[in-house]
């Protein structure tokens, strides 16, 4: 089995061949290709290789499938007392990825 550990805005996503990765939104339409480069661990049948902090010459080929939004969560702030009642949400938008291959050098 062969993957890979990349960072993407600050995060670290485990990135199998032909599987999929939420990362992040991204500003980059539908059906582009997007390199991740920032790879920090190759894993290939028995061959293990760790970046220090990168792999030299490894990189991730993914294509964008969809941008998503997360289900929202609801933030209430209450303070006993003080007649304080906060309510608002979120809702995380995310982008999946396809792994497409993983290159090593």
């Amino acid at each position: 089995m062969k993957f890979a550990i990349v960072e993407n805005g600050g995060k670290q996503y485990r990135a199998v061949e032909e599987g999929v990765i939420m990362v992040d939104l991204m500003p980059i339409e539908v059906g582009d290709e997007v390199i991740l480069d920032s790879v920090l661990l190759t894993v290939s049948d028995d061959k293990v290789a760790v970046g220090a902090p990168t792999v030299a010459g490894a990189s991730v080929k993914t294509s964008v499938v969809a941008h998503e939004k997360a289900p929202k969560i609801v933030v209430f702030k209450y303070r006993s007392g003080n007649n304080y009642r906060v309510k608002t949400g979120h809702r995380q938008q995310y982008t999946r990825l396809k792994v497409e291959s993983i290159i090593t050098e």
